[in-house]
């Protein structure tokens, strides 16, 4: 089925399928290795709180952000019928990941002992905390490569691929970082270093793998590196999108970390009961991401071949397509919150905490999902600056409206609120910039345009 002629619903759903079951994976990859530094103790449980928003960080980066751009530089390459110019932009993008996950390593093993005691890390936490980041950090670059490396396997319209070797990469790690961590069997046990570990092994496994399955031909595009040479506007192609999407999921962690600061001085019922419904939220994102990047490219294939409109049909079929899913969860735990909260706690306080989150929230989820999808949309169009700038009125909502109700000792209730607004705020401003910007050249087409 042609990513360019094909009927838009059934190849969107087709190639969004494996992408969601992979990302959801992944989040159970993060409810393992949680379950597993619990088992070491509460210490090692507070030092990976202080790591993971910053491992997630990356992980988005790599793969929504500058992946993003990798598969929209790629795709629109493809679609205007120029594979040369293809492959030399994966080069480019392979190049763009080392050298962006070999910074990533340097900065944490350099400074990651000032950001975590910057975070409020104090004592055994943060001593642990630094530990467990220099081994997960270490391996930052295999995680840009791996990600990079799949987005340019995407770019070409193959989710398969990718997607099990996302699976592929999951089961190992969770193998491996029980086994290293907990010492299972004949494996010594090495704490949280042995849990980060196995990320580090799995990480190295799959980005071998993928290396060699752009390197051999098999791909629909092959890695070749005889006569490569640098060239400036292969990068600036690829940066002018993924380096300004980058600024989105910056933003998304700010976010929450504000929230969590502006919660955390109401007592640790409200705390929990927020953490509840976060859990939540970062659930809907794997569905979310799914769906956006499975349409990335679509849209830059439509884009590189000039066929705007079907360019923008794409786009807001996919949107369509989350909103319709979020929505369903959003309702389903406004209707019934304890079938989700009632998961981790039977504290009656912290329960009715959840609640009030998940049914001020709940209502918005449809729209955030809305604005994520759109969010991956654009970058298959090259242009991603309206969605970017949404995701900062969202943050600049959350960090004006937060300090104003800490201002007026807001109850709880209001902060969950505020996150339900800024979801939809998000979804809105979203979908009005893409409706706003124009898509491929700079031409007076207002059909081809709109």
């Amino acid at each position: 089925m042609s990513l360019t002629t094909g009927p838009i619903l059934p190849t969107l759903l087709r190639l969004a399928v494996p992408n969601v079951i992979a990302m959801l994976m992944s989040v159970i990859v993060g409810i393992a290795e949680t379950r597993y530094v619990g088992v070491l103790g509460t210490v090692p449980l507070a030092a990976m709180a202080l790591v993971f928003p910053l491992a997630t960080l990356v992980q988005m980066m790599s793969a929504g952000a500058m992946g993003g751009g990798v598969s929209s530089a790629v795709s629109r390459a493809l679609g205007a019928s120029d594979p040369q110019r293809a492959r030399t932009l994966a080069l480019h993008a392979a190049v763009i990941g080392l050298v962006a996950g070999l910074a990533t390593t340097l900065l944490f093993l350099v400074f990651g002992r000032a950001i975590f005691s910057f975070l409020g890390g104090k004592g055994e936490v943060l001593e642990q905390a630094v530990a467990y980041a220099n081994v997960l950090f270490l391996g930052a670059w295999l995680t840009w490569m791996v990600n990079t490396l799949s987005s340019i396997i995407r770019g070409t319209g193959d989710m398969r691929v990718p997607s099990v070797s996302l699976l592929v990469l999951s089961l190992i790690q969770i193998a491996l970082g029980g086994a290293l961590g907990l010492g299972l069997g004949p494996v010594p046990r090495f704490g949280m270093a042995g849990v980060a570990m196995g990320q580090l092994i799995a990480s190295a496994l799959v980005a071998a793998f993928l290396w060699w399955w752009l390197s051999s031909g098999r791909a629909r595009l092959r890695l070749q590196w005889a006569g490569f040479s640098l060239r400036r506007d292969m990068f600036v192609d690829i940066l002018k999108v993924g380096a300004l999407a980058c600024l989105s999921p910056v933003q998304s962690v700010m976010t929450v970390l504000i929230f969590t600061a502006l919660i955390a001085p109401l007592g640790v019922a409200p705390l929990a009961g927020y953490s509840i419904g976060q859990r939540l939220e970062f659930l809907l994102v794997p569905i979310a991401f799914g769906i956006g990047v499975a349409s990335v490219p679509m849209v830059g294939m439509a884009v590189g071949a000039g066929d705007i409109a079907r360019a923008r049909r794409v786009a807001w079929t996919a949107a369509a397509v989350s909103g319709l899913n979020l929505s369903v969860v959003g309702l389903i735990v406004w209707l019934f919150p304890d079938l989700w909260a009632g998961l981790f706690t039977t504290d009656p306080v912290v329960l009715d905490h959840a609640r009030q989150y998940l049914r001020w929230a709940g209502p918005a989820f449809g729209l955030f999902g809305v604005g994520l999808t759109l969010y991956f949309a654009s970058q298959g169009s090259g242009r991603v600056l309206g969605p970017v700038l949404a995701a900062s009125v969202r943050l600049a909502l959350v960090a004006v409206g937060g300090f104003w109700l800490a201002s007026h000792q807001a109850a709880a209730w209001h902060y969950f609120a505020l996150v339900g607004l800024a979801m939809a705020v998000y979804g809105v401003s979203t979908a009005l910039s893409v409706r706003l910007t124009r898509w491929g050249p700079k031409t007076p087409d207002r059909q081809a345009g709109h």
